[in-house]
Formats: C-alpha cells, sequence, structure tokens
C-alpha cells in the first residue's frame, strides 16, 4: 500500500483544540471515585482534551492487576457526562474493541503487544468497519517501523481516516534509565514514510519514573511530535498500576507549565533566510562526506584484492579495536559525541568487511 495516506489532522477530529493534544488520566480505572475525581481534577485544565483510562490491562505475567472490565466502561461514560471531555482507552482484541464501540468511547488505542501482532490487529481492524472512531496505535515493543506502519495500514484499510500514532519507547535491548528505550530514530523513519500522520508521544510508558517524565516530553516537543500522553491519578501511591509513572493532576499541571512547545515554522522571514543558508552549508558538507567515503571504499577493495592474493582474512581484529580507539579519540577531540563515533566507525569498519570478503569470494 502506498504510505501517503488520507489521515485526518487531529483538528479535524477535535475541532476545539488549540495548543497541542494532552491526553491524560490513570494507567487504570480503579474505581468510580477514583475515575471521576482524577477526571474533575483534570477537567478544570484546559490543556487537557482527553481523559484516558486503562479498563482491560494487558499484563506480562498472571496476578498482575488486570483491570475492572467492561464496568470500567460505564465509568467513562460519567466522565464525559460530568466532565464534557471525550475519553479513551486501550483494547486488546475484537469483543473489547467492539465493547469500547457500543459504549461510545470516542478513542480506542492499540497498544504495543497487540500492534506486534497483525492478526490481532486485523481482527480489532474489522470490528472497526463503518464506525467513526479516533484510533491510535502505539509503537510495537520491538523497533520496527514496517510492523507499525502496517499495523496503521491495516486500521486504515478498515475505513478509518482518524488515526495516530503513538510513540511509548521499545523494549530495552541493553541497560538503560528507562523503562522502554525511546530510540527517537524509528519514529523519525514513521515520519518519513507517512509525513501526514499525527504522531504523539507517551512519556509515561518511556520513563516509567515520574522524574524522567519532563525531560522525555520536552524532547517529544523538540522532535515536533503533536501531542503527548501522561498518566495522571489522584493517588499515585495506592495505584494498582504503574505508580512509579503516574502524577496528581496538580504535579501535570507544574510539568507542563516547563514544557516549551516547538513549532513546524515561524512566522519570521530573517530565521527562514538564515535557515536556508545554514541548511545549504550542510548540503554542501554532506557531499563531501559522500565523495571521501567513495574515495575510501575505492581503497578497502585494493585492501580487500591485496589480502586475497596473500591469503589474508578479511577481518583483522587488532586492526578493528586500534582504529576504533584512534577514532574515538580524535572524535573526542574534535568535541564530537562518543557513542556518535563509535557507531559511526562501526558501520563503516562493518561495511569494509563485507566488501573484502566480496572480493575473497568472487573467482
Amino acid at each position: 500500500m502506498n504510505a501517503t495516506l488520507e489521515i485526518n489532522a487531529i483538528k479535524e477530529w477535535l475541532p476545539h483544540i488549540n495548543n497541542p493534544l494532552l491526553i491524560s488520566g490513570p494507567c487504570s480505572l480503579e474505581t468510580e471515585k477514583q475515575t471521576i475525581e482524577t477526571a474533575k481534577l483534570l477537567a478544570k485544565d484546559p490543556r487537557v482534551f482527553v481523559y484516558r483510562g486503562g479498563v482491560w490491562k494487558p499484563r506480562t505475567r498472571p496476578g498482575s492487576f488486570e483491570g475492572v472490565g467492561s464496568i470500567g466502561l460505564k465509568w467513562l461514560q460519567l466522565v464525559k457526562q460530568e466532565t464534557g471531555l471525550p475519553v479513551g482507552t486501550e483494547v486488546a482484541n475484537a469483543q473489547h474493541t467492539e465493547e469500547a464501540l457500543n459504549a461510545g468511547v470516542d478513542i480506542i488505542w492499540i497498544g504495543a503487544r497487540s500492534t506486534a501482532s497483525p492478526f490481532v490487529v486485523q481482527e480489532i481492524a474489522d470490528v472497526l468497519k463503518g464506525s467513526n472512531a479516533v484510533v491510535m496505535v502505539k509503537n510495537p515493543v520491538n523497533p520496527d517501523v514496517q510492523l507499525w506502519l502496517g499495523a496503521i495500514e491495516r486500521v486504515y484499510q478498515s475505513g478509518i481516516k482518524n488515526i495516530v500514532a503513538i510513540h511509548r519507547g521499545f523494549t530495552p535491548f541493553k541497560e538503560t534509565i528507562y523503562r522502554n528505550y525511546p530510540n527517537w530514530t524509528t519514529v523519525i523513519e514513521l515520519r518519513r514514510l507517512m509525513p501526514n500522520l499525527p504522531i504523539i508521544c507517551d512519556p509515561s510508558h518511556i520513563a516509567g519514573k515520574r522524574e524522567y517524565l519532563f525531560e522525555i516530553a520536552q524532547k517529544a516537543f523538540d522532535m515536533g511530535m503533536e501531542g503527548l500522553m501522561l498518566e495522571s491519578h489522584i493517588d499515585p501511591s495506592c495505584a494498582l498500576s504503574d505508580a512509579a509513572q503516574q502524577l496528581t493532576p496538580a504535579e501535570l499541571a507544574r510539568l507542563l507549565d516547563r514544557l516549551v512547545i516547538r513549532h513546524a515554522t515561524a512566522n519570521n522571514p530573517e530565521f527562514e533566510n538564515r535557515l536556508d543558508m545554514l541548511r545549504s552549508r550542510i548540503d554542501a558538507i554532506d557531499s563531501e562526506l559522500l565523495e571521501m567515503l567513495s574515495s575510501r571504499v575505492e581503497i578497502v577493495k585494493q585492501i580487500g584484492q591485496y589480502k586475497k592474493e596473500n591469503n589474508v582474512t578479511a577481518l583483522q581484529i587488532n586492526r578493528w579495536s586500534q582504529l576504533m580507539d584512534n577514532r574515538v579519540n580524535i572524535g573526542k577531540k574534535l568535541d564530537l559525541n562518543e557513542t556518535f563515533v563509535k557507531i559511526l566507525f562501526q558501520l563503516i569498519h562493518e561495511d569494509s568487511v563485507r566488501m573484502q570478503t566480496e572480493i575473497m569470494d568472487t573467482e
């Protein structure tokens, strides 16, 4: 399918929005009182446009709190009646979807575990046919942009045009301070593939802890995302799920006060002129870099041929180690990020070994 889909902007289905989309509410609905009291406090902040609450909670292992179930849909109906806020919840299968639509839930989202299964997404999409629902699709647990894109396309094929992607981070592949690894590059790639798709960020699930919520939320705005989903609970210390990542409504308001909202463009001709000039310089430098890499490739091919003639292996681990240490040290002197230099030269050297191996395999 062509990735240029006719997806509606957020303002199409939320016409009164005058700021980035902010969705907030508890990770899980636990009691009617907790649901309504949290909603009433959030509704007092004009920056909150949608109330969220988990009704069914897919958990990693049995025995954890898995949500109150369908009764929570009635509590969401009460929230709509008493606050006027649109409401949303996560669905994980066709039955959840049907119940949520019948209950008048305004927004449903497909969670990371469900997005990872095309079969589950298709079952949900089949139920959505003929509805005018707003559907949000969280990224899959692994940084597979094609899997994420495929889930969005399945929802779109069901006739839904009110679609939003949610970046909630990915299962960490190494030790990290966050609950889920942000991996912003995957989000950038989704934006490149679907430039008209609204994307919001879920700092709560990336962070896992309140102390990191602000920095992730600000990063999301710096990256040009259209909004946030931040969890808020009237008393996080008593929360039955994800207590460490939830804010009270008052704490949420203080976090929002600190955020700087970025814009795609500026109403300043001088800014645009200056930006164009700087981008032209970047383009010229990138061209030089590519020419230099091309020259490097020619030398690598000569080395590969010389190794082949002398029956020497393509990979020389001592040379690799020396090269990496040397390039990192040079990078430090040039004030370049150490991780960036390591990744860059690992890619370059891996490709050099690949080319030399191909030369050796030729007759």
